[in-house]
């Protein structure tokens, strides 16, 4: 699909004129990333766990809730933490369950929903089990705010009920005992754009500061503080894995995550990173430090594979491992359930592909899928794919006894906000504005699902430019492309939303040679030089896959083109050696 280059405007003079100890291109990342007050790009640059980190007792309702823990551990009181069963919901469920077993309490256990037979959240049949079984305290994490009617029936039942969660708070909210929610209308507490396990970690931070004022050492010995920070890791995985902007403390708690993935002590962890090849057989980073990128591809989609093929209570025993034994096991099964999910996402979207052509939607506003029996683990994948293949709202659902569904949408269109205002179509549902899961009421209401969401998506993108676009920070010549800025790069390091990657494009660029990598020769290694007599190493990662391109770069590039190119720039690591390597982004020829 041919897409629009979007060539950030630069800051004012100024602006720049401040910052006369950054290059340019680095004041333009901050303006472009509204970066603009000196408090705020302090912060973003070099983040400070002592100043950066907010009380967590600005939550309205932070006080309450540890006055109920506090109370249920001292009367050895059945806690259960409902977790959910994804990378988010399972950290969160890690981080807490650690620190109630760390401050005493007996009694505490989990329970993570099956994404087939319970579906998302919280559901009348559940809280009728752990009310079977003594249940006294229920601490939700990853979610529960849109579990109202299930709220009501635990208080019937005699328990209390604690909310940690940071999904879309609907009109009425459940009448917990507390609710800890960044989102809630009225809440102060500042940073709203919190992961659900960084909303867990703020209820440990609060938990641990509490016994503090009256403990100076945790019941086993081990420090505060270090206890706090060494739970950072599953904090970082999870704020990665969920998309959540990697800005204010959102980017704090990752970077310093990030330190502390490098260095993690968490047994099935360290055996997850060896499993997926990027740790040799001592723990240690094959190829340079653990980044948020390393997170996304190799160890959050292993995380998630538990939920999606099997259950997510491995990807959760894995993370309490405590032998080596145990831990290499459950890492061997989450390898194996990526892999056998990487098969069946292939085999579907395949599918879902066939199934847009032959039904003529690639110009609908919206773009629907119903797979026969298709798993509901791997509905939100092929969502995914479809959108970046068409740039349209995708929604992909599977076909049993009910129809479960997933979508993922684009910028323009707030799919929660949407489905919001047809609640009548679903049984349950929830999520963020360009990603959710649902359950119709029934099936014969597919097609009236399909005709409101389609309207709704018309009526707000139709004077929309729907062309997918690359945001680009600045026009560069390669020249410019050196150590030295690559330093200053690292800075803006974790990547992530709301702060993505810097792109660039350099324009009439020499192509020096071309080389097909990979399996299908789907990648294309280029050589180029630019200004000068300087050779810039490329890789364009699926820019010899004609179905992604405008064009087939791999049969109509040839050494000697002049091609305008957009990249972002990354180290390529091999046996002790580093140089620097250009990512194309995309590219197009340099008009004549």
């Amino acid at each position: 699909m041919l897409k629009k280059w979007n060539i950030l405007s630069p800051p004012p003079e100024e602006f720049i004129n401040s910052h006369p100890e950054l290059p340019s291109i680095i004041t333009r990342l901050l303006w472009n990333r509204n970066l603009r007050d000196q408090k705020k790009i302090d912060e973003f640059l070099n983040p400070d766990y002592s100043q950066d980190i907010h009380d967590p007792f600005l939550f309205q309702d932070m006080e309450k809730a540890t006055d109920i823990i506090f109370a249920a551990i001292a009367e050895q009181k059945n806690i259960v933490v409902h977790g959910d069963y994804d990378a988010d919901g399972v950290c969160a469920s890690a981080i807490i369950i650690g620190c109630l077993k760390k401050l005493g309490a007996q009694h505490v256990s989990v329970f993570i929903p099956h994404r087939e037979i319970d579906g998302y959240g919280l559901n009348l049949k559940t809280v009728e089990l752990l009310h079977s079984q003594q249940t006294n305290l229920i601490i939700t994490c990853d979610c529960g705010i849109s579990n109202y009617e299930e709220v009501v029936l635990a208080k019937a039942k005699g328990m209390q009920v604690i909310i940690t969660d940071h999904h879309v708070v609907p009109s009425k909210q459940p009448p917990a005992d507390a609710i800890i929610h960044p989102l809630v209308p009225g809440e102060p507490y500042p940073d709203k754009g919190l992961c659900g396990a960084a909303v867990g970690f703020k209820l440990v931070q609060a938990l641990i500061q509490k016994y503090a004022r009256t403990n100076a050492l945790l019941p086993d010995g081990q420090t505060f503080e270090g206890f706090e920070k060494w739970m950072l890791d599953l904090v970082a995985i999870a704020s990665i894995g969920d998309m959540v902007p990697l800005l204010g403390e959102s980017r704090t708690l990752t970077r310093y995550g990030l330190t502390v993935i490098n260095k993690t002590k968490n047994i099935g962890l360290k055996k997850l990173l060896i499993m997926s090849g990027v740790a040799d057989e001592n723990g240690n980073p094959k190829r340079g430090a653990y980044d948020a990128y390393t997170m996304s591809f190799q160890i959050i989609p292993r995380i998630n594979a538990a939920g999606r093929m099997d259950h997510a209570n491995f990807a959760f025993a894995l993370l309490m491992a405590d032998n080596e034994a145990e831990a290499e096991t459950l890492a061997l099964q989450l390898n194996k359930n990526n892999s056998d999910r990487q098969k069946l996402t292939e085999q579907y979207v395949s599918e879902a592909r066939k199934q847009i052509k032959e039904t003529k939607q690639t110009e609908n506003p919206v773009l629907f899928v119903v797979g026969k029996g298709w798993p509901t683990g791997i509905l939100g994948l092929i969502s995914g794919k479809i959108k970046d293949d068409y740039y349209r709202p995708s929604i992909v659902m599977g076909e049993g006894e009910e129809i479960t569904g997933s979508g993922r949408s684009i910028r323009e269109f707030n799919l929660i906000r949407a489905m919001q205002e047809m609640p009548e179509v679903f049984t349950k549902f929830g999520g963020h504005p360009q990603a959710c899961g649902f359950t119709l009421k029934n099936k014969e209401i597919l097609e009236e699902f399909k005709s409101k969401l389609t309207e709704k998506a018309r009526s707000q993108t139709m004077d929309v430019d729907m062309t997918p676009q690359i945001n680009i920070d600045a026009e560069v010549d390669l020249d410019e492309v050196n150590w030295k800025l690559y330093d200053l790069l690292e800075k803006f390091e974790p990547f992530g939303q709301c702060n993505e990657e810097p792109k660039y494009v350099a324009r009439s660029v020499t192509l020096i040679n071309i080389d097909p990598v990979g399996q299908d020769g789907k990648h294309l290694r280029i050589t180029v030089k630019h200004n000068s007599h300087l050779v810039k190493k490329t890789i364009g990662f699926g820019l010899g896959d004609k179905k992604r391109f405008s064009e087939d770069w791999k049969e109509n590039l040839k050494p000697g083109d002049k091609i305008d190119m957009v990249f972002s720039i990354s180290v390529n690591q091999w046996n002790g050696n580093r140089e620097l390597q250009l990512t194309i982004e995309d590219i197009q020829k340099s008009p004549v």
